[in-house]
């Protein structure tokens, strides 16, 4: 007879002894139940300290998108304003672009009505027929050259109180006009002369404020319309 091998089945014995002497139990568990007994809780605690990891990443997750919407939204609202600030922009530009393209193709019709209405306008050449045009109005030299000979005169080129008569290094003589709308006028000319204006002196277009008496003279006329020279010629209706 082949000799038959037997395995051992490993049991635990638990013996529950009363303290009274009575009553006692006796309980025989197998090793395997004995595994399980003790596996199936930590399985249980594992499952749900996963089920708590998943539920906690979950909310951090959600929190971060949330976040991420509302910075989408704030960028959003952001441009949304800047392009309505830009579009108020581009219509303000529009507007003063119609404007200034409009003064640009009539402002000869716009001198001239001016001129008619008022006659404080400073829109009379600066000097007698004698005066010739040496150098034209710029940025670097706001105001116009006329070159003079003797026996010409310099003429009020509108309406006002002559409001200074005075000399510089530059010039021996310097006259200035104030119209009463806005229009100052300024005859700076660069020989001296003998008669001249008094302050407080009211003089009307065409009036003359000084008689050449050199051979040759030098005006430079400027006018200044709310404290900013602009161009006399816009305004001249006679240019000698």
């Amino acid at each position: 007879m082949n000799g038959q091998k037997h395995k051992r089945k490993e049991s635990f014995s638990i013996l529950l002894i009363s303290h009274t002497g009575q009553d006692n139990k006796h309980f025989c568990i197998s090793s395997g139940s004995l595994r399980l007994f003790v596996i199936i809780p930590v399985l249980i605690v594992v499952i749900l300290v996963g089920l708590i990891y998943t539920v906690w990443a979950s909310y951090g997750n959600e929190a971060i998108l949330r976040g991420q919407i509302n910075a989408q939204a704030q960028q959003i609202k952001q441009l949304e304003d800047e392009k309505e600030a830009l579009s108020s922009e581009n219509l303000a530009l529009v507007s003063e672009n119609e404007t200034l393209r409009g003064q640009e193709e009539r402002p000869e019709d716009f001198m001239a009505e001016e001129t008619q209405t008022d006659s404080t306008f400073p829109s009379r050449y600066p000097s007698s027929e004698t005066g010739m045009l040496a150098e034209t109005y710029s940025e670097d030299h706001p105001y116009l050259s006329i070159s003079m000979q003797a026996g010409g005169s310099i003429v009020a080129a509108g309406d006002g109180t002559v409001v200074s008569v005075g000399a510089d290094d530059t010039y021996p003589l310097i006259i200035e006009i104030e119209h009463g709308n806005g229009y100052r006028t300024r005859y700076m000319c660069r020989q001296d002369a003998g008669n001249r204006p008094e302050e407080g002196t009211q003089v009307r277009v065409g009036d003359t404020l000084v008689t050449i008496e050199a051979e040759t003279a030098q005006l430079d006329y400027q006018v200044i319309l709310e404290d900013q020279p602009i161009d006399p010629l816009m305004i001249l209706d006679a240019k000698g």
